[in-house]
């Protein structure tokens, strides 16, 4: 028996009469005090702040109205935000506590790498079995867990693989893990075979998803999008697969189309920040306010003060607010994210949404001439490297909304302009950005015609290379990329270098010269669709690492996968 003495814990449950029987089997066990919470918002504060070596949660939770009449965050619910969040070690052993009546849903959970689960009632006996028989399991795949903490995922990878091959103990979760692990290093054939593999031996809805997210890796979207519709007849509650669905409309420039999937993941986890968050984004954007203010402020409600809140909500909310004239809610939106602020001045990001806030406060105390000075300097960013899609965004429903106020702005289209020349190219992003300009029709029509530009030059450029000229045609597209900032160009430039290394003269100086541009334009995919906190790949295992290279910047969502077609 793996001996738990000393172990730490914390309890997830609605009743006080249940924590406290499990609390006293978990001491008689010799493990120290555990912790113990009975809402899931309370249970996510304690893991954001501590590390525990046990977690027992309750499947359902008792109901707690959240502000619109809905229910709380279920069990399965939370574990699923805790991994993709990063708030659960791999050594965490996450225990789910529910009725013989869940006992399907228990199943759905397991899909969020749940490490095992009880029926009620439960004796202490049954209760150790299972931590202990999960502990064994995290120990007998410790040296992967320290490979994977370290951020050495090549080498964790290969562990997993080895693993598997030789059906070691827990050779399944490891096939699992390596398949995540060779994803994460863009090595998504190796990742496709082994997810065959397991398909072939039991078709679990993680190892199809996984199937779907290296199609979409190796630039296969419509096999990816037909892998995504099987998945999700056959499996119609599982919420991750119309993540990767949503992000793969959303890449095609499917907007409409995202929308409902991603609803329909919000509806089937409604205590989800994320989801919440997603969806009313994408609403807001695609001109749908009522699903947007409800999303919206289901996501404040749910997790304002947690790690997983995208403080974009509050400028979305904003904008809201200022529509319905309403200058106190507006307000509030400000105080709630210069508490943020006051913690991390130093963010442009949120000085970005400051500003966003700051203009529709004047707009509505009708101080025009500071409304046109503060516009002036935030456009007069448009070609800084941190100035991304979403500062794009906002700027555009800024400028929307000032022009629905009837304000008289002459700049506003050179403003528009100037962002769909740096940003427009891919699919997803030129319809994104058509969208979101689309209350303004001007608007939304010089961003339709500056993508006809930039495709004009691209193609221009690239008949030097079909003419033999591959190092004029580099030339040509460095210029354009330098003087829009539009990485369409960096990207198809690096293409040529790579494809005619050997026929280019200066090769060193060309490479320094797309780092240059590179570097002005910004790091991000050109091909990227980032909508709030885009997570790089639903549905994979999130993994927990001390390496700084690994870590989400703070007051930055963690970058999106580059979509799969341009």
């Amino acid at each position: 028996m793996t001996d738990l003495r000393g172990c730490s814990a914390l309890i997830i449950d609605s009743s006080p009469t249940s924590r406290s029987v499990m609390a006293t089997q978990l001491r008689e066990f010799g493990m120290a005090q555990p912790a113990q919470c009975g809402r899931a918002s309370e249970a996510r504060k304690l893991l954001e702040r501590h590390s525990y070596d046990v977690v027992l949660c309750e499947m359902d939770f008792q109901s707690v109205n959240v502000g619109d009449g809905s229910r709380a965050q279920s069990g399965p619910e939370l574990l699923d935000e805790l991994r993709r969040a990063n708030l659960l070690p791999w050594s965490t052993v996450f225990i789910m506590v529910t009725g013989e009546r869940t006992y399907a849903k228990v199943a759905e959970a397991a899909e969020s790498a749940l490490d095992s689960y009880l029926i009620k009632p439960f004796t202490a006996q049954a209760l150790q079995d299972r931590v202990a028989q999960s502990r064994r399991r995290k120990l007998a795949l410790e040296p992967i867990y320290a490979a994977v903490d370290k951020g050495d995922f090549e080498q964790a990878a290969k562990l997993c693989t080895v693993c598997f091959h030789a059906r070691a103990p827990y050779w399944l979760y490891a096939a699992r893990l390596g398949a995540e692990l060779l994803l994460r290093l863009d090595m998504h054939a190796a990742a496709r075979h082994l997810l065959d593999e397991v398909v072939k031996h039991q078709a679990l809805p993680w190892a199809r998803l996984g199937i779907a997210r290296a199609q979409l890796g190796q630039q296969q979207v419509t096999p990816a999008l037909r892998t995504l519709e099987s998945l999700i007849a056959q499996e119609p509650t599982f919420a991750d697969a119309y993540d990767v669905m949503g992000r793969t409309q959303m890449a095609l420039g499917q907007i409409d189309a995202a929308v409902a999937t991603y609803q329909r993941a919000a509806d089937l986890t409604p205590g989800a920040i994320r989801r919440q968050q997603k969806l009313g984004m994408l609403a807001f954007y695609n001109g749908d306010l009522e699903t947007a203010a409800k999303s919206l402020d289901k996501a404040v409600v749910l997790g304002q003060d947690s790690k997983l809140f995208d403080l974009q909500v509050l400028v979305l909310l904003a904008i809201v607010r200022f529509r319905q004239r309403d200058a106190k809610g507006l307000s509030r939106c400000k105080t709630e994210l210069q508490r943020v602020l006051d913690r991390v001045p130093g963010s442009p990001r949120l000085q970005r949404f400051r500003s966003v806030m700051e203009v529709l406060e004047l707009m509505l105390q009708r101080q025009v001439g500071q409304v046109v000075e503060r516009l002036k300097r935030m456009s007069a960013a448009i070609h800084t490297p941190d100035f991304d899609i979403e500062a794009a965004c906002n700027l555009l429903s800024l400028l929307s909304q000032l022009a629905e106020a009837e304000l008289n702005l002459p700049d506003a289209e050179l403003w528009v302009q100037r962002i769909a020349r740096r940003f427009v190219g891919a699919r997803g992003i030129t319809e994104l950005l058509v969208t979101v300009s689309q209350s303004h029709p001007a608007h939304a029509e010089v961003m339709r015609a500056e993508h006809q530009h930039i495709a004009a030059l691209a193609e221009k450029a690239m008949m030097f290379s079909l003419s033999g000229a591959p190092d004029r045609a580099v030339a040509a597209l460095l210029a354009h990329g330098r003087s829009t900032l539009n990485l369409k160009f960096v990207e198809t430039a690096q293409g040529l270098v790579n494809n005619y290394a050997d026929a280019l003269p200066d090769l060193p100086a060309l490479q320094q010269e797309l780092q240059a541009v590179r570097q002005l334009a910004g790091q991000r995919p050109s091909t990227a669709v980032p909508v709030g906190l885009d997570d790089d790949g639903a549905g994979r295992l999130r993994l927990r690492t001390k390496s700084p290279a690994h870590r989400r910047q703070v007051g930055r969502p963690p970058p999106a996968i580059p979509a799969s077609a341009a």
